[in-house]
């Protein structure tokens, strides 16, 4: 049976982002964005860009509110 590829995805929960950029400062891959559009608070939050995460988690560990970031490994098929 062969191995399946690991994929990582980052989600951000927008309301729970304060706009540090951190994250994305802290991503090697650069596939974190500030968005143009603003929370519920009135901030820019991070997005995600869809693809690219290895799952190193530095985006987790670099945000400073907790909840804000999640990285979900998947399996690809």
């Amino acid at each position: 049976m062969p191995e399946r590829k690991k994929v990582f995805i980052v989600q951000i929960t927008a309301d729970e982002c304060k706009g540090c950029e951190r994250c994305v400062h802290a991503c090697p891959k650069k596939v974190l964005k500030m968005s143009d559009s603003l929370n519920i608070n009135g901030l820019p939050h991070a997005d995600y860009l869809g693809s690219g995460c290895i799952g190193c988690g530095s985006c987790f560990y670099t945000c400073p509110e907790p909840g804000a970031i999640t990285v979900i490994e998947e399996s690809e098929d």
